[in-house]
């Protein structure tokens, strides 16, 4: 049987699905566990996310892994992305990042647990609570799986919540300007240096009030673009933001919005090939973005476009 240590690992479980002529029924689930409490278990399949009550599993095991990422790529990508999201406040423990800025996003919010804490990890668990209280914040903990399977393990333990799954997914730029066609037919995107009002109030309507530290996330890398598609009225129909980062030069796509009356019209791809396009003038040579796999239209589009899954990462709540 799987235990906590487990969660984050690639395994197989067979389970029981029904009964014929007095013989069991089995089928079998392939993927990563990324939730274990005492009634039932969670994968991340290729088919999307599959739950399975405890007293359904016949046998569960860890298998190795496909593809694993190396520990060292993995932090690579992580401190990329955490350039691109920049929290306004930063502290450190040890090579961990703790971040905060107003409750905006948990990505900019939480503990970011990569590379060595610099003390046990009970007491640097410990640590990132303390750090949070002092800024008034409950804590919260970004954990790259498999890469902080022991992190997880650890706040298992202890009670800590998870939310939902986030794949951090990645294409080398050649493939997304491949497998994006130019549409001449749509109105041409427009790239800024500075986000407009109604740019913000866009993403807003997606993300919530835009706090002061929200305004600071998004203006204050160097290397941004802030795409927009309007019509011929000048209304908004498609907003995101991009960014180039880290010493690999990695293009961070993020804040895709599509307006509900222009949606299913392709402008998600038309956008994403013209950030691709300006990214690639810079340097960059492949793209990361970040999506919770409970979205599936979203996670299609991305495969659609060449996107394969990295790895993921679970944002930890504390007990409140």
């Amino acid at each position: 049987m799987l235990r906590r240590q487990d969660v984050g690992h690639r395994v197989v479980v067979r389970r029981i699905v029904g009964i014929s002529e007095d013989r069991p029924l089995f089928t079998d689930a392939l993927g990563e566990l990324v939730e274990l409490t005492e009634t039932e278990l969670t994968l991340a399949t290729a088919q999307g996310t599959v739950r399975v009550p405890l007293q359904e599993v016949h046998r569960a095991k860890r298998v190795p892994a496909t593809r694993r990422p190396r520990a060292a790529d993995v932090i690579a990508l992580e401190l990329a992305s955490n350039e691109g999201w920049p929290a306004p406040v930063q502290g450190r423990l040890g090579a961990w990042i703790l971040r905060g800025a107003q409750n905006w996003t948990g990505r900019a919010n939480s503990a970011l647990t990569v590379g060595d804490p610099d003390r046990p990890l009970d007491a640097a668990i410990d640590a990132v609570v303390d750090w949070y209280d002092r800024h008034g914040q409950r804590a919260l903990i970004n954990a790259p799986m498999p890469l902080a399977a022991p992190v997880n393990a650890a706040l298992d333990a202890r009670g800590w919540t998870a939310r939902p799954l986030t794949l951090v997914q990645t294409a080398p730029l050649a493939r997304l300007l491949a497998t994006t066609a130019e549409r001449p037919d749509l109105p041409p995107v427009g790239l800024a240096d500075e986000p407009t009002d109604d740019w913000f109030a866009m993403v807003a309507e997606h993300k919530g009030t835009l706090p002061e530290a929200a305004v600071r996330v998004l203006t204050a890398v160097p290397e941004t673009v802030f795409a927009q598609v309007r019509d011929a009225d000048g209304e908004l129909l498609a907003v995101a933001r991009g960014t180039v980062t880290g010493a690999e030069r990695w293009h961070g796509i993020g804040l895709l919005q599509v307006a509900p009356r222009a949606r299913r019209k392709g402008l998600a791809q038309h956008v994403t090939r013209a950030m691709a396009g300006w990214a690639a003038q810079r340097g960059a040579t492949r793209a990361y973005l970040q999506v919770e796999e409970r979205n599936t239209a979203a996670v299609a589009l991305y495969q659609r476009v060449g996107f394969d899954t990295h790895h993921t990462y679970l944002t930890r709540e504390a007990p409140a």
